[in-house]
């Protein structure tokens, strides 16, 4: 994803000083995807290749939820409760109503969320000190990146790939606005 604004350094010596809570966080997010993939199975059912795809990454995602929950569990971390994510939520309120419109947005919006992750889950794979970790979010570091490249062509299905690269450029703008505006957390977003 070409996007308009890198990840600060700073969110990088963040996350591995506060590393436990943000695989805390993590773990959030992995369910999360998963039932992200699941809710556009159920919305969009009709469109070319979307429900196995969603049902398979529904899985995958669920797998990498498994995984990250181990390595919580070795570290002695609970869950705990999900208090939430503002940079989706600040994703979410650039949603278009319309009915087409809408469809696109979510599609093109789970695919930026999949490339941020794709890219701070590269940068953590590069600087965590033990390497089983490493090896870990290197792997689903490239998971993640076929999860945005998914997204990007189910919405050319859906939109042709004129009408999603001014759409995306749109999002990706509206995004770096939004990290602009969010404080650095102990978190994945």
């Amino acid at each position: 994803m070409d996007f308009k604004l890198a990840t600060a350094p700073a969110w990088l010596d963040n996350a591995l000083a506060h590393f436990n809570e943000v695989l805390v966080d993590h773990a959030h997010c992995e369910k999360k995807a998963a039932a992200a993939a699941l809710s556009l199975l159920q919305a969009y059912p009709q469109v070319p290749g979307l429900p196995l795809h969603m049902a398979l990454l529904a899985q995958e995602e669920a797998s990498h939820l498994v995984r990250v929950l181990q390595y919580m569990e070795a570290r002695g971390l609970a869950l705990g409760r999900d208090g939430g994510d503002p940079y989706a939520q600040g994703l979410q309120a650039m949603l278009r109503t319309g009915e087409k419109e809408r469809q696109l947005d979510r599609l093109l919006m789970a695919g930026i969320i999949e490339g941020r992750s794709c890219e701070r889950l590269e940068l953590l794979a590069a600087k965590l000190p033990e390497a089983e970790l490493r090896d870990f979010y290197a792997e689903l570091a490239r998971s993640e990146g076929g999860h945005e490249r998914l997204f990007v062509r189910l919405a050319e299905t859906v939109a042709g790939p004129q009408v999603v690269a001014k759409r995306l450029d749109e999002l990706l703008v509206g995004e770096a606005e939004l990290l602009r505006r969010l404080p650095i957390r102990n978190a994945m977003h």
